[in-house]
């Protein structure tokens, strides 16, 4: 009999982002004898929701976005979310490490670098929050270094386009964590494949697009997948399938048709950001500055004045502003919201409609901005803002999970979800934010639900202990060891401590 953490499978991704490029290397380096094709419908890797253009491209770890720390009814501050998420990205970039220290790639400031993490609000209320909030925070040892400070001259040396122009009667604080981080998730995806696709057994197909999938007798999934070049139509057959295809992905999992998957739905959100095209004012700012989302946006739409490292040259984005449109992807179809609906998701899909009538109203104002408008948003984050400095682009497209609730008929979620078949034979990723930098720790996750023989096996532990030494260790208990990952981990990829 064939140990399963040895057994020779066919394993089929799904789009080529960064979740599908995280899984693939890791099931390489658990199992060699996998055989893993990629299917990705355009052109080239990483273009849609992976693309630095198309997201924040923040390391997010919960410094510095205020949507992780939501206000408790009493008045305190609410840090699970910020701790869990900050306790995964320390997982991927031990991931990472380990990567660039067994010389897979050379180079990790192509992908990851240092820009330090600001959260920055005014009034008396916000800041009220926000001192309570670096003070729950602050006692975590994850979040030890974070500095606050309501001295404005202090916050003009931290942000000076910020402060810049600003009432001196206006009351304002800021918090700030010197090891953040901007991350180009293209670049990691592409460095990633890159690794993955000079391996034995695995194949990169470029312009093929799944159509259909079906599960066989045998256990196997059959998926029809079209080469969009030559027009041919082809069956592959596979053991385990992963639909990692951003926004694309509820579509499929439909087709899966699997239980699991019932119910689910889609509210799509397309984004944009203002692009500063004046070279000396790109040069003033050098952190990324995070405020408070408005009332009604989702948390996707959290403001940030962020300076970006982008193929080696450095930018200056604002936003992002939320828009509306029925595509699931950047490059996808207006028909691919209505062609979702079904009739096991109808339900919840009206149902959370009509529970967030404030975020239909939002996007609708959200789209009727001019850029005079925009303009204006951004001055509340730099007061000196010139109309003619700055440019509209277009960011990625969003698909934020709508499921069933049994008391308000269908909820629309903000996070990740992983949706898998009760035999582990085919999972899908819904969902957007934290995402990316979060993308180990998700794609762990998925293999204990989709691999679990193999994960319990001795050899997949060893290897795991391996890779990602913090893997399976609470940090409670264990608040020294896991600092001194940090500290290791930061070094491996030339981040500071």
């Amino acid at each position: 009999m064939i140990n399963p953490e040895n057994q020779p499978k066919h394993i089929i991704l799904i789009g080529a982002g960064i979740m599908s490029a995280t899984l693939g290397v890791l099931l390489k380096e658990l199992n060699p004898h996998y055989r893993i094709s990629i299917y990705e419908r355009l052109d080239q890797i990483a273009a849609e929701s992976s693309d630095a253009w198309n997201n924040a491209g923040t390391g997010h770890s919960a410094f510095c976005e205020l949507n992780y720390t939501p206000e408790t009814e009493t008045g305190g501050v609410d840090i699970k979310k910020a701790v869990k998420i900050a306790s995964s990205f320390e997982i991927s970039k031990a991931f990472w490490a380990y990567l660039v220290k067994a010389g897979y790639f050379a180079n990790p400031e192509a992908f990851i670098n240092n820009i330090p993490h600001i959260s920055f609000v005014w009034g008396e209320k916000n800041v009220a929050f926000l001192k309570a909030r670096f003070e729950a925070l602050v006692a975590h040892p994850l979040f030890r270094g974070m500095e606050y400070s309501e001295d404005r001259e202090a916050l003009n040396t931290w942000m000076p386009l910020v402060m810049h122009g600003r009432d001196p009667q206006e009351k304002v604080a800021a918090t700030k964590v010197d090891i953040g981080t901007d991350i180009n998730f293209g670049n990691l995806a592409r460095v990633l494949f890159q690794h993955l696709c000079s391996l034995p057994r695995v194949e990169m197909h470029l312009m093929h697009e799944v159509r259909d999938l079906k599960k066989q007798e045998d256990g196997q999934w059959k998926l029809n997948v079209k080469n969009l070049l030559s027009k041919e139509n082809n069956k592959v057959t596979a053991d385990f399938v992963f639909i990692g295809a951003g926004g694309g992905a509820l579509p499929l999992l439909e087709k899966s048709d699997i239980e699991e998957g019932r119910g689910y739905g889609g509210f799509p959100v397309s984004g944009q950001w203002l692009v500063c095209n004046n070279e000396e004012v790109i040069q003033q700012h050098n952190v990324k500055v995070y405020g408070k989302a408005s009332v009604g946006a989702p948390p996707m739409s959290v403001p940030h004045l962020d300076t970006r490292l982008i193929d080696g040259k450095k930018a200056l984005l604002f936003g992002p502003f939320a828009g509306f449109s029925t595509k699931f992807l950047k490059n996808g179809s207006f028909f691919d919201l209505p062609l979702s609906i079904e009739l096991d998701n109808i339900i919840p899909m009206l149902s959370a409609g009509w529970h967030n009538l404030s975020l239909t109203r939002y996007l609708i104002q959200q789209a009727t901005l001019s850029h005079e408008d925009r303009v204006e948003a951004l001055r509340e984050y730099f007061p000196a803002a010139q109309s003619e400095d700055w440019e509209l682009a277009i960011a990625g497209q969003r698909v934020q999970v709508i499921k069933k609730d049994e008391e308000e008929g269908g909820v629309l979620e903000f996070g990740t979800e992983i949706i898998h078949a009760a035999d582990g034979s085919i999972a899908a990723l819904l969902g957007a934010s934290p995402g990316a930098s979060t993308s180990v720790a998700i794609m762990l996750e998925l293999l204990e639900k989709c691999f679990p023989a193999e994960m319990q096996s001795k050899g997949w532990k060893k290897k795991l202990k391996q890779i990602i030494p913090l893997y399976t260790k609470p940090f409670k208990g264990k608040e020294k060891e896991w600092l001194d990952w940090r500290r290791y981990n930061n070094g491996v990829l030339h981040l500071s401590d």
